[in-house]
C-alpha cells in the first residue's frame, strides 16, 4: 500500500560549490550584456596556454629556427579551442565537471589511477610555476632563487582572499595579469623589429622542415605536448557552471555558445603571447647570430643589450612573474577540482594548496641547493614531459563522454566532430608518445 511518502533524494554536490551558480548572467535582449556575464572562464584556461613552462620551448624555437615553429603555435591553439569547447560542453550539458563522470563511470580503481595521474599533472604543472615566479624574482629585485621558491608558498593567502570575497574578482585578477603579459610583450614586439611578412606567412603556411629536420620536428613536439594542459580540461568543466544561467536546454544551449566565445578570444590571446614570444626570440637572438639561447635567465641577460633599449629585460621579467602567479592562481582550482570530483575528499582551501605547493617546492629547493640556476632549466624540462605523458588520461575520457548521448543528450558530439574530437586525441597521444622515447634516449 502505498504511504504517500517520498523518499529522500540525495542528489550529487556541484563542482566547486561555493563558487557553482554564482555569478549572475544579464538577461537583456541585448546580446553584448548577456556575452559579458560569461566572459572569465576561458581567461583563467588560456592561463595554461602561457604559463613559465611554455616560455622554454617558445625561446629555443625562435632563437633556432627563427619565424619556422610560428606554424606549430597555430595549430596548437586550434586543437586546444577544440579541446576546452569539448570540456566546456561537456560540463554545461552535464552539470558535472570531467572528475565527477570520471568518478561516476569508471568506478573505483579506475577513478583512483585518473585522480593520481590527475596530481601529478597539477605538480608539474606547479612545478613550473615555482620556478618560473622564482627566476622573475631573481632577475627583478635579485632574490636568490632559493628564497624566490620559498616566496612563492605564499600565494596561497592572495587566492584564498580572492575567493572569499568572490568568483569574479579572481577572474579579475587573471584578466588584469594577462593584460600585463600582453602589453609587455607588445612592447617587445615593437621594439625588437621583427620581420612581420615572414613572421606572418611562418603562422599560417606550415614549412617541410618541420618534419624533415629532427631538431626542428623535437622542438615542435614539445611544443604540441605542453600546449593542452591536463588540468585546464578538468578545470573548464567545473568553472564554466559558475555562471547562474537557466539549466534547461534552452540555457544551456546559450551558455555553450557563450562560453566558446569566451574560450575562443581567450585562447586567441594566448595564441599571441606565444607568438610574441617566438618572435621576439627570432628577431633578437636568430637574428644576430644567438642560436642556442633556451634558458630564461640566458634570455633576458641578452634581451637589452640586443635589443639596445634599457628596460627590454625588466618588461621580460614583470611578464615572466604576471605568468607565474596568474598559473598558481588555476592550479589551485584544479586541484580542489580533481580531489573532490575523483574521491570526494574536501579539504580546507589552504590545507590543500599547502599540500600541492610543498609537492613542487621541495624537488625545485633540492635542485637549486645542487646544481643552481642551470639545474632549474632541466626542471622545466622534466615538467612538461610528465604533463605531456598524463594529457591522454584526460583527453581521452573527455571524449569519450561528449560522444555518449546518454550522458550529453542533445548536446552530444555530432559525427564529423566526434571523428575530428579523435584524431585530434590521437595526434596528440602519438606526438607525446614520441617525445617521451626521445627524451628516455637522450635526445
Amino acid at each position: 500500500m502505498a504511504t504517500g511518502v517520498t523518499p529522500n533524494v540525495v542528489l550529487p554536490e556541484p563542482s566547486l560549490p561555493e563558487v557553482h551558480s554564482s555569478v549572475s548572467v544579464s538577461r537583456s535582449p541585448i546580446y553584448w550584456r548577456r556575452l559579458l556575464g560569461f566572459i572569465g572562464p576561458g581567461f583563467l584556461i588560456s592561463v595554461g596556454y602561457m604559463d613559465p613552462g611554455n616560455w622554454a620551448t617558445d625561446i629555443a624555437g625562435g632563437s633556432r629556427f627563427g619565424y619556422t615553429l610560428l606554424f606549430v603555435i597555430m595549430a596548437s591553439n586550434l586543437m586546444a579551442i577544440l579541446l576546452q569547447s569539448l570540456s566546456l560542453k561537456l560540463g554545461v550539458a552535464t552539470e558535472r565537471d570531467l572528475a565527477q563522470i570520471c568518478h561516476e563511470s569508471f568506478g573505483p580503481k579506475i577513478s583512483f589511477g585518473l585522480w593520481i595521474m590527475a596530481e601529478i599533472a597539477i605538480a608539474a604543472c606547479d612545478l613550473a610555476e615555482v620556478i618560473g615566479s622564482a627566476i622573475a624574482l631573481e632577475l627583478l629585485f635579485h632574490i636568490p632563487l632559493f628564497y624566490g621558491v620559498l616566496i612563492t608558498g605564499l600565494d596561497v593567502l592572495l587566492i584564498l582572499l580572492l575567493q572569499r570575497w568572490g568568483f569574479r574578482y579572481v577572474e579579475a585578477l587573471v584578466i588584469a595579469l594577462i593584460g600585463t603579459i600582453i602589453a609587455m610583450f607588445g612592447v617587445q614586439m615593437f621594439l625588437s623589429k621583427p620581420e612581420y611578412w615572414p613572421a606572418l606567412r611562418n603562422l599560417v603556411i606550415p614549412s617541410s622542415s618541420i618534419i624533415t629536420n629532427p631538431d626542428m620536428l623535437y622542438i615542435a613536439i614539445g611544443m604540441l605536448g605542453a600546449t593542452v594542459m591536463p588540468h585546464n580540461l578538468y578545470l573548464h568543466s567545473s568553472i564554466v557552471q559558475s555562471r547562474r544561467y537557466k539549466r534547461t536546454p534552452e540555457g544551456k544551449r546559450e551558455a555553450i555558445h557563450m562560453a566558446n566565445i569566451d574560450s575562443a578570444l581567450a585562447l586567441t590571446l594566448a595564441l599571441f603571447v606565444n607568438a610574441a614570444i617566438l618572435v621576439v626570440a627570432a628577431a633578437v637572438f636568430n637574428r644576430s647570430g644567438h642560436f642556442d639561447v633556451a634558458a630564461i635567465q640566458d634570455a633576458y641577460k641578452l634581451l637589452s643589450p640586443l635589443v639596445g633599449a634599457a628596460g627590454a629585460s625588466t618588461l621580460f621579467a614583470v611578464a615572466l612573474l604576471a605568468s607565474g602567479q596568474n598559473s598558481s592562481i588555476t592550479g589551485t582550482l584544479a586541484g580542489q577540482i580533481v580531489m573532490e570530483g575523483f574521491i570526494h575528499l574536501r579539504l580546507s582551501p589552504w590545507l590543500r594548496r599547502l599540500i600541492t605547493r610543498t609537492l613542487a617546492i621541495i624537488p625545485t629547493i633540492i635542485v637549486v641547493a645542487v646544481t643552481g640556476e642551470r639545474g632549474t632549466e632541466k626542471l622545466l624540462l622534466l615538467s612538461q614531459v610528465i604533463l605531456s605523458l598524463q594529457l591522454s588520461f584526460a583527453v581521452i575520457p573527455l571524449v569519450i563522454f561528449t560522444g555518449n548521448r546518454k550522458k550529453m543528450g542533445e548536446f552530444v558530439n555530432g559525427r564529423w566532430l566526434q571523428g575530428l574530437a579523435w584524431a585530434t586525441a590521437g595526434l596528440i597521444a602519438g606526438l607525446n608518445a614520441w617525445l617521451l622515447i626521445e627524451t628516455a634516449m637522450g635526445h
